[in-house]
Order: C-alpha cells, then structure tokens, then sequence
C-alpha cells in the first residue's frame, strides 16, 4: 500500500537532492510552478512493490532518496532482476499505460511522482522537459549496453568490480563530487541481491568481494560499507580504463 510523504520527502525543488540530475534538471522557474501543480511525493518502506508488471500506471517520476530494482517474471515463475533505479532515475514510460516490470524498493525510498496525463502534456509545451528525459533515456540505453557486457563476457572478480565502479559513479555525479581520492560508498544490495543481479551464486559474490578487500582494492565497513582508495585500481579490476570504456 502507499504511505504519504516521507518526513523527509523534500516540498520545495530547490532543496531536492537529485534537482540537477532528475527530469526537472533544466526548467526555468515558471516551467518547475507548472511541475508543482501536478507533483506530490510518495514513500515506500524496504521489500515494498511500487509498481507490478502490466498494472496500469497513472504516475510517472523520480527516485528521490533509495533505491529500487527492476524484477521481470517468467512464465514459470522464475525472476530476474534486470535493472537498479539510483537517486534521480525516472519511473514509468509516457505514452505508455501498464508497467513493464516489478518495481521493488530495496531500501526505504522517498519518490517524486507527476500525474502521467498532464505531465505528458506539459512535455509536449516544455522543451525541457521533453529534451530531459531524452538524454536520460539515452543514458539508460547507454548502461543497459554495459551492463550486457558485465553479464556476458566478464569474469566473477571484474563483476563485482564492475558494479562497485558503478555505484561509486553515480554516488559522486549525484553529489556532484570528484573521482579523485578516496572515495566511499553505501553498496545498495545484499549479498545475495548482488548475486542475483550479476548472475553469480551468493558463495561467490563473498569470495571475490573478500578477495578485492585482501589485495587492497576496497576497504569494508560492516557488510555494506566500501572504501575506494585509488578509483583507477578497481576500474582496472573492472577490466575498464580510467575513462570508465573496456581495456583493449
């Protein structure tokens, strides 16, 4: 069930965590009053579904603060997690009607919502708006690219490196932070979340994230907790270059 605004579910868009990465990036002041009128915030707990696969969606918007994963079903009953939505990741398609897949939080979550039938009007009087979620859907095309060649052709160890790298990118761009240094992050998934992602039995997810943490690639604190002290090393592990492309 839907739970009512998080207390700390932002009401104004300029103290929002995610105002210069969400769709909102590039509005003018009178363009983010017309967002306001059809805005509300909503909140999930942990293990919650947002969203069910083919159920009609009258809603689109933003991760604010947590984060969700993307489960397909199969026909017999198999699931998949197929995708990871990060602070500032849109939710929901315009112009389409149902769901494409599960929406499940893994964290507490805070999202910002938009009434689907105006906000696809207003995409089409906004330029912004519409030019926004281009270059975020193009993004999106761009990860879901990389991340097939995470599951098809790396091993095990460039894997977890690999989306260790990820996670740490996305944490700095959000926090319009450097690469330079160490750095630290709040991994989004369990073990076994991990394993299920990148196609790998929990055993061995344990192993390899041991393994980086004894040759001095990342440091641990608790279960969930990483130290990045030298960001190329682990691009290295990852097998990419320090411009984030693969190593020829």
């Amino acid at each position: 069930m839907l739970k009512e605004s998080a207390p700390t579910a932002p009401h104004e868009c300029a103290d929002c965590p995610i105002r210069h990465r969400a769709v909102c990036a590039r509005c003018e002041s009178d363009e983010l009053e017309l967002l306001d009128q059809i805005k509300y915030y909503r909140s999930f707990e942990a293990g919650q579904t947002l969203i069910w696969s083919g159920d009609p969606m009258d809603f689109v918007g933003s991760v604010v603060t947590g984060i969700a994963s993307l489960t397909q079903t199969m026909e017999d009953g198999r699931t998949q997690m197929v995708g990871l939505l990060l602070p500032s990741d849109f939710v929901g398609r315009p112009g389409r009607d149902s769901a494409a897949y599960d929406v499940v939080a893994t964290t507490n979550i805070v999202m910002c919502c938009f009434r689907k039938k105006p906000f696809e009007e207003m995409m089409v009087r906004t330029p912004h708006i519409a030019q926004r979620l281009l270059e975020m859907t193009l993004d999106e095309l761009d990860a879901a690219r990389e991340w097939m060649l995470v599951l098809g052709r790396k091993t095990a160890r460039e894997k977890i490196a690999s989306l260790i790298a990820i996670i740490a990118r996305r944490d700095a761009a959000l926090n319009m932070a450097g690469m330079r240094g160490p750095l630290t992050v709040d991994l989004p998934l369990t073990r076994e979340a991990m394993a299920d992602y990148l196609g790998l039995t929990l055993e061995t997810v344990s192993r390899q994230v041991s393994a980086l943490k004894k040759d001095g690639v990342i440091g641990l604190e608790g279960k969930r907790r990483v130290t990045i002290a030298d960001f190329n090393r682990l691009l290295d592990e990852a097998g990419d270059d320090s411009d984030g492309g693969m190593l020829a």
